[in-house]
């Protein structure tokens, strides 16, 4: 090779060196930033550090230049935006739409607010969008099936209203994170693929339907709790065959059918503080692994059946205080051996042995006992 092909060649990667970055991508870059309140980017944020005098996926950006916040990726795009919680105030500027290398999204703890923008479902590769822990406002927009790449949302602890699109079950999410907001209505058709489902402190109210629920055979956690859901909890919920953990507390849930399984991995049920009346069911212990229960706070009655203290149970955990049980509990609660804990307090139960930890809590005085049953106390 020549010394004037040398020459040229070396010009020729300088250049591509110091324009590495898509010009339309930093047009959406600087826009991003120009979208903040400049007074609440701290000087050593890492928004602080996008200096524009620099190209962010340029080798030769200076040290002190976009230390953070981003990402490159294949043919120098922005593959990722990852701010720090550094307390950013302001809206997400619609040229994020440029960024359509975009793989993931995070915004998480800053002060952003104003509506989701419908800018950011246009993306074509976008599979993470968390932005837990800002002041975004208004609802989810049904363009929100527009992008087919996402698998994990995260709207948590923001000011977002309203019910949730029925486009939602078009997506190929495997989780959805909601909670914490002010979502109203029932819980729609969700996407088939979910295996992470948290929409606890809303408003949703209404049954659990199958039609909701029915198709997710990925399912593994359920976090329902602390809504308006009423209605009866049904045996086919804890039926689906990967679920292992589901919180159905704080609702207004009336009973709960729990049917035999033929194959489960479920390990932990909350179904406490709702309205369920009725009886402890034994069909519980057909789940081999299930190693906690809480079913405090509520209106059962009868006794606590002996096939809860079984030593072959993997039982662990067992919240069942502020109902109406009565009876004897079987011996097997109380000795050294047993490895249950929890809490039998508030019932109206005989011999509840105040040396173990299960009945540190007194128990319904007589008068409400005997009108539960009839003028039979605590039979």
């Amino acid at each position: 090779m020549t010394s004037i092909s040398l020459f040229f060649l070396l010009l020729l990667l300088s250049a591509t060196a110091a324009i590495a970055t898509l010009s339309s991508d930093l047009t959406a870059l600087e826009a991003i930033k120009a979208a903040i309140d400049p007074a609440t980017i701290p000087e050593t944020s890492c928004l602080a550090s996008w200096n524009f005098t620099s190209d962010p996926c340029s080798s030769n950006a200076l040290p002190t230049h976009f230390r953070c916040g981003l990402s490159c990726g294949f043919e120098n795009r922005i593959t990722g935006l990852y701010f720090d919680g550094a307390g950013y105030s302001g809206t997400i500027s619609p040229f994020i739409s440029n960024l359509t290398g975009l793989l993931a999204i995070y915004l998480r703890d800053n002060k952003f607010h104003g509506p989701i923008p419908t800018a950011l479902f246009s993306l074509p590769n976008l599979g993470t969008l968390d932005v837990r822990n800002n002041l975004f406002s208004g609802s989810i927009p049904p363009v929100i099936s527009i992008t087919k790449t996402l698998l994990d949302i995260d709207l948590s602890n923001n000011s977002l209203s309203g019910s949730l699109p029925p486009t939602l079950s078009s997506l190929s999410l495997g989780a959805l994170n909601l909670s914490f907001n002010q979502f109203s209505g029932p819980i729609p058709i969700l996407p088939p693929n979910l295996e992470i489902l948290a929409i606890q402190s809303n408003y949703f109210s209404g049954y659990l339907r199958n039609r909701s629920f029915g198709g997710l055979i990925q399912l593994k956690n359920v976090d329902l709790s602390r809504n308006s859901l009423t209605g009866p909890i049904p045996g086919w919920f804890f039926l689906q065959p990967r679920l292992e953990r589901v919180n159905l507390s704080h609702n207004g849930f009336t009973g709960i059918e729990v049917l035999k399984p033929n194959k489960t991995r479920l390990i932990d049920v909350d179904a406490g503080y709702n309205k369920i009346v009725g009886y402890l069911s034994a069909n519980f212990m057909a789940y081999p692994e299930l190693t906690s229960l809480s079913l405090r706070d509520n209106k059962l009655q009868g006794p606590i059946l002996k096939e809860f203290s079984l030593k072959n149970m993997m039982l662990r955990n067992l919240f069942l205080e502020g109902n109406y049980f009565n009876g004897k509990p079987s011996k097997d609660f109380f000795s050294r051996k047993s490895i249950v804990s929890g809490s039998f307090g508030d019932n109206c139960l005989k011999r509840c042995p105040k040396s173990s930890k299960l009945c540190l809590e007194p128990q319904k005085p007589s008068s409400i006992c005997r009108n539960v049953y009839g003028g039979k106390g605590n039979p």
